[in-house]
């Protein structure tokens, strides 16, 4: 893809550069903490698709919405969420962005139009298009977004959604981030045609397909789509093939897949590989300027830590507040 035909700048390219190293290097870190009993739940990593979120968040405005999956880090930062608030967040302290009470799976970001991650495969796709309709009866100019994986895109929901966002032609934008496994289990034994973007003729709306872990195809698809959605057309389904590179969640043993078929996506299809390539080849991508991005994003980080280590336990006495019922 080039970068040029996009009319994408320098200053752009390595914005969403940076934005895929700052979300792998979160997670990571956030493993360490976890690890070490810092990081509460447990931990479903977003390693290795960092390009989804960052191709079709760089699309979007701030007052547009997105609902989320149980790996939801990569979409909130994404998004433009507090790294600080997020990492407080999954320390359970009073200063997360939901006061230490969503954990890792159930947080939200509403100021910055992350309406919610949710731990139930699939659902993300029936809440985006009630955030869709929501936008078409009272903002017409904003669009909702649906992050969902293989799994998700296997369950009822899907079909529920797909069907009346094209009825009521929502403007909603239906992302599939097959990463290959919905768990231990292989899209390759589990999905008719072993794809997604296919069924979206069936309801007479766009399906695409992109390399998941090119960003300069998920930014082109997402462009287009989130363009459609905002003319009045309807909604779009945007398959993106991509592969996480750590397991389900910490601890997976991984029986499932070989070290060799993980160690070849890192070393030929790695986003973040990619774009350092591309900068390199296009626009003169310096060593000294790679090293100072790094730490830029490793000293946003540790911030962020110092941070959340620095924060109020949530309070056992307080656990119930805010429920809507006693």
């Amino acid at each position: 893809m080039n970068s040029q035909e996009l009319n994408l700048t320098r200053a752009d390219l390595v914005e969403m550069y940076r934005m895929m190293i700052l979300i792998r290097h979160f997670e990571e870190t956030t493993v360490a903490y976890f690890k070490q009993g810092y990081v509460i739940g447990n931990m479903h990593m977003y390693v290795g698709e960092e390009a989804v979120a960052t191709g079709v968040c760089k699309v979007l405005k701030k007052e547009d919405y997105i609902s989320s999956t149980h790996r939801c880090n990569g979409h909130m930062i994404a998004k433009g969420a507090d790294i600080n608030l997020m990492m407080a967040e999954l320390m359970g302290m009073e200063q997360g962005n939901c006061g230490g009470r969503a954990g890792k799976m159930h947080q939200a970001a509403p100021e910055v139009g992350f309406l919610c991650a949710n731990g139930i495969v699939g659902a993300s796709e029936t809440l985006a298009t009630g955030h869709a309709l929501y936008c078409s009866m009272f903002a017409p100019d904003r669009v909702a977004v649906a992050f969902f994986g293989d799994g998700g895109g296997n369950q009822g929901a899907f079909h529920e959604a797909m069907n009346l966002a094209a009825v009521w032609k929502l403007p909603v934008i239906f992302v599939c981030e097959n990463n290959h496994y919905a768990i231990s289990t292989s899209v390759k034994t589990s999905t008719a045609m072993g794809s997604f973007y296919q069924r979206a003729a069936g309801y007479g709306v766009p399906g695409v397909w992109v390399n998941g872990n090119d960003v300069l195809e998920v930014y082109t698809a997402a462009k287009h789509a989130v363009e459609r959605a905002r003319r009045g057309d309807g909604p779009t389904l945007i398959e993106c093939d991509t592969y996480r590179l750590r397991g389900h969640h910490e601890g997976d043993e991984q029986t499932y897949r070989t070290r060799a078929e993980v160690e070849n996506v890192l070393n030929n299809n790695d986003c973040i590989k990619r774009m350092k390539e591309l900068l390199e080849r296009e626009f003169s991508w310096t060593e000294e300027e790679e090293q100072a991005l790094h730490k830029s994003v490793d000293d946003q980080v540790a911030a962020a830590v110092e941070f959340a280590m620095n924060g109020t336990p949530m309070k056992v006495e307080d656990m119930e507040n805010h429920l809507f019922a006693e």
